[in-house]
């Protein structure tokens, strides 16, 4: 399976799957017109990958900001990774924010919760 690799624009975080490792990585601002064409792609890579994950998949996700129509298609993309960890796969996703960001902090706690899979929520200077 081919990564998925798509670099950061001025609205647009950057997404660094590596599927034959395991690893996600997203990082970034995510505020773009129409957040549902960017994360598209990524939903549809990660449907790919369910269909034979790594046995353990780490996801690391350090976002400066993301606006409300993106917080929706995040939300749908953590909601597959949930579903792989509920098929057997052990995912963990660290969550980072930065020291003074208490809405980052907020946003992975609340994630969190209404996914009910515990996030590492690790904070960085």
């Amino acid at each position: 399976m081919e990564n998925l690799v798509i670099e950061p624009k001025n609205k647009t975080p950057k997404i660094n799957f590596d599927s034959a490792n395991g690893l996600m990585e997203i990082m970034g601002i995510s505020c773009a017109e129409n957040s549902v064409d960017f994360y598209k792609p990524v939903i549809e890579w990660i449907e790919t990958y369910k269909k034979e994950p790594q046995a353990a998949t780490m996801v690391e996700i350090n976002y400066k900001y993301f606006n409300t129509s993106s917080a929706k298609c995040i939300l749908d993309m953590l909601e597959r990774f949930v579903n792989l960890k509920n098929h057997g796969t052990n995912v963990t996703i660290n969550w980072y924010y930065e020291t003074d960001d208490e809405e980052m902090f907020d946003a992975g706690s609340n994630f969190s919760e209404i996914l009910e899979m515990p996030f590492n929520l690790i904070k960085v200077e």
